[in-house]
């Protein structure tokens, strides 16, 4: 291999910036979600663990073989969702959660009518619901304003500056803040036993209609619309013809691989994804592969040392948690609701986003799915009823 043919500097501090946005901008929602749902520290870092993985080996060689940078995520809204669940399940059920909405995930990849039946559903109900899950959280932050009066008013005076400055580091710039004030307190800490190298702690899967209803299900459509879909269009923005089946299919894969292990999905990267695809990455779009490969080297890396990174979080107290959940989920809050709005079937979104938001659970059956019942019944309602003259 010639020099002419080693990625440049530039390719390196790309993948470098997309990992530590993805990673360090929301693992608090993350390890948020895993506390929620009954997981015990070391399934959280067993959770962690696994996504890293699942992010960085799998994207590694997609790059390869398409000859593009596949840069795979986390599915962020999918935390969101798992955090907000009141129904108590526990975490071997919310596990049998995370390998139903894989195996939809592979079945929407593997049969190509069920792929374009899952692009043709609004995409303002699916943003609707997004935003209703979102909004708790986003109202979260300023309900413990009480509590941390100076730190959060501190963080949102750093959010909101360096989003308007420097956006790509506001919620790195977030963290810094946050860990200087709590190492000031002499509040950072691990838990007891953590280690220095992360480590993987498989589930015996407990598998329950409801729980696939309420959870798996809004789980997959949400990775769907809201991650994959937005993925394979800043693919296609950046000059590639990704093979969208075959890339939903890898996807899903890789979930239900990881699933056991804690992992709540794996998915297209959208935010972190125009990072690594653009000519700042690299001038050559044919040799641009090579930073979607360096970015899952990154994660690998990051894998390994999943369980002091997480610990962190882990021991971080829950007011401080809640201030960066908060402030990590604003961006995606705004392009939710801003797509929620932006469609004619507004009114069906509303609703949506109302039943979502409200956390009402029915017969053992979560928020979400029933925002999507109450969407979906009064998209209905427009389509099959003419009105009166």
């Amino acid at each position: 291999m010639s020099a002419s043919d080693l990625p440049p500097p530039a390719s390196f501090s790309a993948a470098a910036v997309a990992t530590v946005v993805g990673f360090g901008g929301t693992v608090a929602l993350v390890v948020q979600a895993g506390q929620v749902l009954g997981a015990d520290p070391a399934q959280i870092i067993s959770m962690v663990t696994a996504l890293c993985l699942g992010i960085g080996l799998p994207g590694m060689l997609l790059s390869w073989r398409f000859r593009m940078p596949v840069v795979l995520a986390w599915s962020t809204p999918g935390a969101a969702l798992l955090a907000a669940s009141t129904l108590g399940l526990g975490w071997a059920n919310a596990v049998g959660a995370f390998v139903s909405a894989a195996v939809l995930m592979v079945l929407t990849g593997l049969l190509p009518a069920l792929g374009r039946l899952a692009q043709k559903m609004p995409a303002s109900v699916a943003s609707a619901m997004l935003a209703g899950v979102l909004l708790p959280f986003v109202l979260r932050l300023f309900k413990v304003v009480p509590e941390e009066m100076g730190l959060a008013v501190g963080l949102l005076a750093v959010f909101i500056v360096t989003r308007r400055m420097w956006p790509a580091w506001s919620l790195p710039a977030v963290l810094i803040a946050a860990f200087a004030v709590l190492g000031f307190r002499g509040q950072i800490g691990l838990p007891p036993g953590t280690g220095l190298f992360g480590g993987l702690s498989p589930v015996m899967t407990v598998f329950d209609w409801k729980v696939a209803v309420s959870l798996g299900f809004p789980l997959f459509l949400v990775t769907l619309a809201s991650q994959n879909l937005p993925g394979l269009v800043v693919l296609r923005a950046a000059g590639y013809e990704p093979p969208a089946n075959r890339l939903i299919f890898a996807t899903g894969l890789t979930s239900l691989i990881a699933a056991p292990f804690g992992a709540h999905g794996v998915n297209l990267a959208a935010i972190t994804a125009a990072i690594c695809t653009g000519p700042d990455a690299h001038p050559d779009p044919a040799k641009r592969w090579m930073v979607g490969a360096i970015y899952g080297g990154f994660y690998v890396v990051v894998a390994l040392f999943a369980a002091p990174l997480a610990g962190l979080f882990i021991a971080m107290p829950p007011a401080v948690l809640a201030i960066i959940t908060g402030l990590a989920l604003i961006a995606a809050l705004t392009g939710a609701m801003g797509a929620m709005l932006a469609k004619p079937e507004r009114e069906a979104a509303v609703l949506t986003f109302a039943a979502t938001g409200s956390g009402v659970a029915l017969l053992g059956i979560g928020a979400a799915f029933w925002g999507l019942v109450v969407g979906f019944a009064a998209l209905a309602a427009m389509r099959w009823i003419r009105p009166r003259a």
